[in-house]
């Protein structure tokens, strides 16, 4: 028999995906919980497992094209007696609706998806990140190339690589196991001489300049759809900014201590196996003041007329990656001490860089974070996370005169920059979670009276 997979439901109130890459085409065998393909929403890329266990005979959606959550999908022909995933009462029993969740499978154990090579090492974290913040463009760690795994890419980059003659796995090969962007494309182009690089391509037919934002010759711009997370991040922010009154503050503090107690941290071999940066203490500081200041750690809900103050911290930590700017959470961060928040960023830094954050993992939040110093900026006026009431800019550390002690010296300084809600915190009461933070990093010690 014909069994129809539609696009299931993928949460967080998405109503439609990108099909970034097939991983399978018809005619292709295909086992339960197999992925299938994976799909950008706005928000995250998620894998697709197969709900039957059969034979692919149709693809209902071409790879970089948007289609509608319950929108046929693939299709498979399987045997009448596969069982698939029930779906909640009164719904199609036939239809899974979990992304992530197919049938029970029959053996024990997961599916794999893909051969790996055996002893390949994983990305290591990238230091510079997780001591600056992950606010950065998140750079690959160098990696063996995954023997085996189709190349990852976008739909843009795989047609511009077409275009130039370029084989994605021999690529894939030197950039290791990322998502391999137009950049890469050029740089192997350029130096195997497939085609020069320079030069305007025409994008394959199938994919046009319109959809993709390729480069036509003789065009003199460009036009590329709002969608995937710069549509969301742009509804995020429109909605913020016009929904809750900002007011920014700002605080230039001397973290010279700071910056030394990390020195410290580092050559602590008994915290050798944990990256410890200002990132970290930072993070520490702001859950302690949250403490002190609970309003900074609330949100406004108009519909029931009521502010809900969080006793908990779920601490965004905002991300600029290949995809655009995410803010994934670690979860009841205020529970943590500096070496669980350092693993935790840690992770979330090789997650951000992946490509794998999930929706649930950029979901909530109570309170963010943005480095804007990795980019050597010293302050900025960071807009709300919509439902937060606050969001704290880090600014770069910089050596500059300053006063200390009754004379001027050399000192390591930087600048906080608050925005916050002013239906929820007043001006008073910015100014104290402000000048907390700023306490606890000017004098680390300070925490211990918190």
């Amino acid at each position: 028999m014909i069994a129809e997979f539609r696009l299931p439901d993928l949460g967080e109130g998405l109503t439609e995906a990108e099909v970034v890459q097939w991983l399978v085409k018809p005619g292709d065998p295909v086992a339960l919980n197999q992925t299938l393909a994976e799909v950008e929403t706005a928000k995250a890329v998620v894998e697709l497992p197969s709900p039957y266990d059969g034979t692919v005979t149709s693809l209902h959606a071409e790879a970089g094209e948007t289609i509608a959550v319950g929108a046929p999908l693939i299709a498979f022909e399987v045997d009448g007696a596969e069982e698939t995933v029930p779906a909640p009462a009164g719904e199609d029993q036939a239809q899974p609706n979990l992304v992530g969740y197919g049938a029970a499978p029959a053996a024990s154990g997961r599916p794999a998806r893909r051969a790996r090579r055996s002893g390949a090492p994983a990305p290591a974290a990238d230091a510079a990140v997780i001591e600056a913040a992950p606010h950065d463009a998140l750079p690959p760690a160098a990696a063996e190339p995954v023997m085996g795994e189709r190349p990852r890419s976008t739909p843009p980059v795989r047609a511009y690589a077409k275009s130039l003659g370029v084989d994605l796995v021999l690529v894939a090969a030197e950039v290791g196991d990322r998502v391999i962007t137009r950049a890469d494309v050029e740089a192997y182009a350029g130096r195997t001489g497939a085609a020069d690089p320079s030069t305007p391509v025409v994008a394959a037919p199938v994919v046009t300049a319109s959809a993709t934002g390729a480069l036509r010759a003789g065009e003199r711009e460009t036009r590329v759809p709002i969608r995937g997370v710069r549509k969301h991040t742009a509804a995020a922010m429109v909605q913020s900014a016009f929904t809750a009154p900002h007011v920014t503050t700002f605080h230039t503090v001397d973290v010279t201590a700071t910056m030394d107690l990390i020195a410290a941290l580092r050559a602590d071999k008994g915290l050798a196996g944990h990256r410890i940066g200002p990132l970290v203490l930072i993070a520490k500081a702001v859950c302690l003041a949250l403490q002190r200041n609970p309003s900074l750690n609330a949100r406004w809900d108009e519909p029931a007329g009521e502010i809900v103050q969080h006793h908990y911290v779920d601490l965004g930590i905002a991300a600029a990656t290949e995809r655009g700017l995410i803010v994934p959470n670690i979860r009841d961060a205020d529970r943590m001490g500096l070496t669980e928040i350092a693993d935790a960023l840690t992770a979330l830094t090789e997650t951000a860089r992946s490509g794998k954050t999930s929706p649930a993992e950029l979901a909530g939040g109570t309170f963010s974070i943005t480095n804007i110093g990795v980019f050597g900026i010293d302050a900025g006026t960071p807009i709300l996370p919509p439902g937060q009431s606050g969001i704290l800019a880090v600014g770069a550390v910089r050596r500059q005169p300053w006063e200390f002690e009754g004379g001027i010296a050399l000192r390591q300084v930087m600048t906080l920059s608050l925005s916050f809600d002013h239906r929820l915190v007043d001006g008073a009461e910015g100014a104290r979670f402000l000048k907390d933070v700023a306490d606890i990093l000017e004098q680390p010690g300070r925490a211990m009276l918190y």
